[in-house]
């Protein structure tokens, strides 16, 4: 018989937690990416605009890296808190936060107007947008995990995934339109300006629709628990992952190094490769990154549905080495030159990424119990971020203008890939975890996973 905690919310209720958390994330990805897509086109030449072109580019790439800094300390202190505050009010500060930073950038003078305080400026925002990004993720994952039917857990909780395309595909689609209506010079002089500033309208839907949901029911149970007994752990969430959760911090950071590179060489970096090595134009290059997220978006919910059926260590191992193998046939495809060959490229390597990605939110809730659960999925997840998606456009610059071919790009991320598939190799299977545990998950037991399987079985 389910407990409270554990029985399937009324469909209705199950909705609106996911469109709040999807609205939110896609917002926050929005602001995000919409800095990565400024960096790789204006930011060089509008903040840095004393360098050579590739240089520009690189420092302007450095202070996208920036914000992946800060996701790690996003990380700690929404985790912190949100294991014992609740879920919701961490996931309202965060969209303040990233939504005010963002819109700030439109208002901030560039290099001409104020000489170095402008890229110091643009920096320090920048930090602001990692450090809520940083406890963003894990609050809206969790959200809709600790809601959710727990046999559709990996579908329910791969919708706050598609914030990520969602958020791409709006942060790229508004500055193609842009760049298609205005010319070079008005979108250098202002019209960079007009996406940022709309950041500033989407957090106020964001926020009203965030804030008409409910606190987790999972983390209600297991706060009520924590406050008759007062143990240290649970006042202090941190020590409890690494104390009991510090091989899954481990698997899940290896887990993230080929999904998060890949997903930064597609869509951040190509933006840089295919305007300077394939000759191609902003325009063509945007509206190719834009058609593979709106495929990308489609396909995350599939990815988490079958990993419901089949697993998240098997779904999660096919995306790895499926980029992996196709690194370099995607060089090939966008050497060319051809706007259909650069689609197919991306949009395979975004269709692959989504394999990762899908289950990945489920995957690393699964993991942690409930009264760590934030803090350990936001550093598994944010700490990863560091070392994979943070220096992945400014190495990828670097080996390009170094080595001037693709090759070393394509073999940095398949080292990513090699990475991942030896964490998730090692890693348990959890999709028939109990996200009601409030203590740290055992060992693995084969009889109830085959029993499991084998209630699986029954219902197909």
């Amino acid at each position: 018989m389910s407990s409270p905690a554990t029985a399937p919310p009324a469909p209705n209720n199950l909705r609106r937690i996911v469109a709040a958390s999807l609205i939110g994330t896609t917002i926050e990805w929005y602001d995000f990416f919409l800095y990565g897509s400024a960096a790789a086109l204006v930011f060089n030449k509008l903040f840095f605009p004393d360098s050579d072109p590739l240089v520009g580019t690189l420092l302007s790439f450095l202070t996208y890296a920036v914000g992946f800094a800060a996701r790690p300390l996003g990380a700690l202190v929404f985790g912190h808190y949100g294991d014992r505050l609740g879920r919701k009010k961490l996931l309202v500060l965060s969209l303040l936060l990233m939504g005010g930073a963002t819109f700030a950038i439109g208002l901030l003078p560039t290099h001409a107007s104020i000489g170095a305080a402008a890229p110091v400026l643009l920096t320090v925002l920048r930090l602001v947008q990692g450090f809520a990004l940083g406890g963003e993720w894990g609050g809206a994952v969790l959200l809709v995990s600790e809601h959710g039917d727990a046999k559709r857990r990996g579908f329910w909780a791969s919708w706050p995934q598609t914030g990520a395309p969602a958020g791409q595909l709006l942060a790229t689609g508004v500055l193609s339109l842009l760049t298609a209506v205005l010319s070079d010079a008005a979108f250098g002089s202002w019209g960079w300006r007009i996406p940022f500033l709309l950041s500033g309208v989407l957090v106020i839907v964001g926020l009203w629709i965030r804030l008409s949901v409910d606190e987790s029911p999972v983390f209600r149970e297991a706060l009520a628990r924590a406050e008759s007994r007062k143990e240290d752990d649970e006042r202090l969430p941190l020590v409890a992952v690494l104390r009991h959760h510090w091989r899954d911090v481990l698997v899940a950071m290896g887990a993230r190094m080929a999904e998060n590179i890949s997903y930064y060489v597609i869509t951040a970096f190509i933006l840089v490769y295919a305007t300077i090595s394939a000759g191609v134009s902003k325009q063509t290059a945007l509206n190719a990154v834009l058609i593979g997220s709106a495929v990308h978006f489609a396909v995350i919910p599939a990815w988490g549905a079958l990993s419901d059926r089949i697993g998240r260590r098997p779904v999660y191992l096919l995306g790895a080495v499926g980029i992996g193998l196709w690194m370099f046939p995607f060089f090939s495809l966008v050497d060319t030159g051809r706007f259909g060959s650069l689609v197919l490229a991306v949009t395979v390597g975004l269709v692959l990424h989504g394999a990762m990605y899908a289950p990945q939110a489920a995957f690393f809730s699964e993991m942690f119990a409930t009264r760590m659960r934030y803090s350990g999925a936001s550093i598994g997840a944010q700490f990863a971020s560091v070392a994979a998606g943070a220096p992945a456009p400014l190495i990828a610059t670097a080996l390009l203008a170094d080595y001037g071919s693709s090759t070393p790009i394509a073999l940095y991320v398949i080292a990513a890939v090699l990475i991942t598939v030896v964490a998730v190799g090692v890693a348990q299977e959890t999709r028939h975890r109990d996200l009601s545990d409030v203590t740290p998950a055992p060992e693995a037991d084969p009889a109830p996973e085959a029993e499991a399987e084998a209630a699986d079985a029954r219902t197909v």
